[in-house]
């Protein structure tokens, strides 16, 4: 038999099987009970730091790039 029939064969049969098992793992694995709280945490990462008060240092350098930025456009 020709190599390439043989691979052929594999991949047309065995493969394709293995393929779709890990496909349904992968599946199952994202959507079991026990995943919950880990997307909800990874879905929440943009809000956890929404509350913190800017402080007075932080809106002073703020100030200052805005300065600089219009220095340079000017030149």
């Amino acid at each position: 038999m020709e190599e390439y029939t043989l691979l052929r064969q594999f991949a047309d049969s065995w493969m394709l099987l293995l393929l779709f098992l890990v496909f349904v793992g992968i599946i199952f694995w994202a959507f079991r009970p026990g995943s919950s709280k880990t997307h909800e945490d990874t879905a929440n990462i943009p809000f956890r730091h929404v509350d913190a008060p800017i402080s007075d240092d932080t809106e002073a350098r703020a100030q200052e790039d805005k300065a600089a930025t219009n220095e340079e456009a000017k030149t």
